[in-house]
């Protein structure tokens, strides 16, 4: 499995987090998007309204490596941030999508972790991340 148990609890307790693509220029483009944590594949998936037709979409099919980031704030008193970074492969998928939130369409974008650091999951919010590569489970996306 890719995520710890209180990762994976994380990750189902959050809907909104960011994606990073590499353009065609090579820039990157950093947006907010609904996703869901698939635990039967070890994924993250992310839908949205006419997915296909936006830029990650096309970035993801041009260039697969991309950053998610999953973060918020436990406490602001006293200050106790949580997050986790995913750094993968993606894939443009023309079905899926609707299953991540109401009137999303049916394209998906998958992600397939290779690299994970988590922060104030696992661990306490300024000790160091608990940071490891990830190896492809037999039988997931790639």
């Amino acid at each position: 499995m890719s995520f710890t148990e209180k990762e994976a609890g994380y990750l189902q307790s959050q809907r909104l987090g960011r994606l990073a693509t590499i353009g065609p220029d090579g820039a990157p483009h950093n947006v907010p998007v609904g996703f869901r944590y698939n635990a039967e594949l070890g994924t993250i998936d992310i839908g949205g309204h006419a997915l296909g037709q936006t830029r990650k979409f096309h970035d993801v099919q041009a260039e697969p490596r991309v950053a998610f980031v999953v973060d918020d704030l436990a406490s602001v008193d006293p200050w106790t941030p949580r997050g986790i970074e995913i750094r993968g492969m993606a894939q443009a998928l023309p079905e899926g999508g609707q299953t991540i939130g109401p009137n999303f369409g049916t394209e998906l974008i998958r992600i397939t972790p290779r690299r994970i650091t988590a922060w104030g999951i696992d661990t306490p919010p300024f000790s160091k991340p608990n940071a490891r590569n990830v190896t492809t489970r037999q039988g997931s996306a790639t």
